[in-house]
């Protein structure tokens, strides 16, 4: 026994798709879920209220709206009080909920649970393997999920740059190339996964099951590695760069380390991911991201709102390198995963006993 139990089931109402008829709805119900005081619950990530709320991170513009992701609401005399917003990796085949909203002191927590088992029920008749969301350890927020079978498998710190710093100028050819700074290409899938997993202990790698072919996509769009604000890729011009090792290195063709910067193109921060081996120094690589926005943006004032950054608790200290270069930890949250399949042992030779 574990001590933990289902809560009861919501009082009236119902789950269902949303509609297009909803839209309004929806944003002005994701808007009051991320209103301090508003007796609402959400996935609290990465912060409450402006400038920076999920609903402004996560909106969903109708050309952005995939076929295969996944709308529900609660509705309850005719009201909206509840939504559920899933997105699916296409080339994973997971799926990642990235919103989960609901208004109402005694009910919120009732109708968010069972928005998230209708989803879960949906999303496995789809053959779905994983399904992952990152939450702020609030509001009940990790209990619901693991009431639902999720997993906790980590923490990330999210930084934020705030807009009214200046963007530091874009280092030139020249000085990237003798840092050994450049774009990545599918050829270097292996050094990146090498890299990602000198980076990331044996248990978080067994359960995101990172292979080299992820890492070979790159080029074509691909969002790893992955995090909690992965979403919000989709909404932004997608870069990725490798740092090689120096020449004379022990192992030439090894990583130092990888920036992604996406520079967004709706009203949201943009987006900086830095993985570097232990013992690199990060600094290069925050500085060079930080300059491909300025260059992607042209400084332009109207185009910029701020950057935000992910960083795993185990990839410490990066999170200093990321302060040195004006960021903020403004908040943390929990990583969870909820797998359908079975984990079975390969068979294996083992010896004989008499």
């Amino acid at each position: 026994m574990t001590g933990r139990s289902a809560p009861p089931p919501a009082r009236g109402g119902k789950v269902r798709a949303a509609r297009l008829t909803d839209l309004a709805a929806l944003g002005e119900l994701s808007r009051l879920a991320q209103a301090e005081d508003s007796g609402a619950r959400s996935l609290g990530l990465p912060v409450a209220g402006p400038p920076i709320g999920v609903f402004t991170l996560f909106r969903l513009p109708l050309g952005a709206f995939r076929p295969h992701d996944l709308l529900y609401v609660h509705e309850s005399d005719s009201h909206l009080a509840g939504l559920l917003r899933v997105e699916r990796d296409g080339h994973r085949d997971e799926w990642t909920i990235v919103e989960l909203d609901a208004i109402g002191l005694g009910d919120a927590g009732d109708i968010r649970y069972r928005l998230v088992q209708a989803c879960l029920r949906e999303v496995a008749k789809r053959g779905a393997t994983r399904f992952h969301v990152a939450c702020a350890d609030a509001d009940g927020n990790v209990e619901l999920f693991m009431q639902a079978g999720f997993a906790r498998y980590g923490d990330e710190m999210i930084c934020f740059r705030d807009v009214e710093r200046p963007l530091p100028s874009p280092l030139t050819d020249e000085e990237a190339a003798q840092l050994g700074i450049r774009p990545v290409g599918p050829a270097d899938a292996v050094a990146l996964f090498r890299l990602y997993s000198l980076v990331t202990p044996a248990p978080v790698r067994r359960l995101e099951m990172s292979q080299i072919a992820d890492w070979e996509l790159h080029g074509s769009g691909s969002l790893m590695p992955r995090s909690s604000l992965t979403p919000i890729l989709r909404f932004a011009d997608v870069e990725s760069f490798i740092q090689d090792a120096a020449e004379g290195a022990a192992d030439p063709t090894a990583a130092i380390g990888f920036v992604q910067v996406g520079v967004a193109k709706e009203d949201q921060p943009h987006y900086l991911r830095v993985l570097v081996r232990p013992g690199a120094d990060a600094a290069p690589l925050v500085r060079f991201g930080l300059g491909i926005i300025a260059a992607r943006t042209e400084r332009g004032a109207d185009r910029q709102h701020g950057i935000i950054a992910p960083v795993r608790t185990y990839e410490s200290p990066l999170e200093h390198r990321l302060e040195e270069e004006g960021f903020s930890t403004i908040s943390t949250v929990t990583l969870l995963m909820k797998e359908t399949l079975v984990r079975v042992a390969e068979p294996a030779m083992l010896p004989a006993v008499r």
